[in-house]
């Protein structure tokens, strides 16, 4: 893959994180990269909380992947800790070429060095390529989920 850096994100990489967040028909209706004040104020919440692992994947100094990789202690399964993958972006000129599959590996690898015994992600019911991409790199669709918005 060439000169790729998967590193924390930094605020100076909000707006092309949120672009890419926009960049399909879901995110459309819900980002707004015109407005970045809720995302550097949720970008604060997250530099402070050891468990999340916001990322970007960079190549020739751009922003070109993001995900967000959450940690959660808890009892369930005999104390385990898992992890929660969200957000995966892949920017629309780097799809089909690996970085995707790279990105997650990352994810997985971090998980395991975080001590994480399950890797979980949700995905939205019309993104069937995505389902495909997840199915490919050993994920089950193995529960359904529920959302409530407040």
């Amino acid at each position: 893959m060439g000169d790729l850096e998967i590193r924390p994100a930094t605020t100076d990489d909000v707006l092309a994180i949120v672009a890419m967040l926009a960049d399909d028909p879901l995110g459309a209706q819900r980002e707004s990269p015109d407005d970045l004040t809720p995302y550097l104020t949720a970008m604060e919440r997250l530099r402070a909380d050891p468990n999340q692992h916001l990322v970007v994947a960079v190549r020739e100094e751009r922003v070109v992947g993001t995900l967000q990789l959450t940690i959660i202690p808890g009892l369930s399964r005999r104390g385990t800790t898992r992890s929660v993958i969200e957000g995966v972006r892949i920017h629309a000129d780097e799809r089909g070429g690996g970085l995707g599959s790279l990105m997650m590996e990352w994810a997985i690898d971090t998980s395991r060095r975080e001590g994480c015994h399950l890797v979980q992600l949700t995905s939205d019911n019309t993104r069937t390529d995505a389902h495909r991409f997840y199915e490919r790199l050993g994920f089950t669709a193995s529960h359904v989920g529920f959302k409530l918005a407040l």
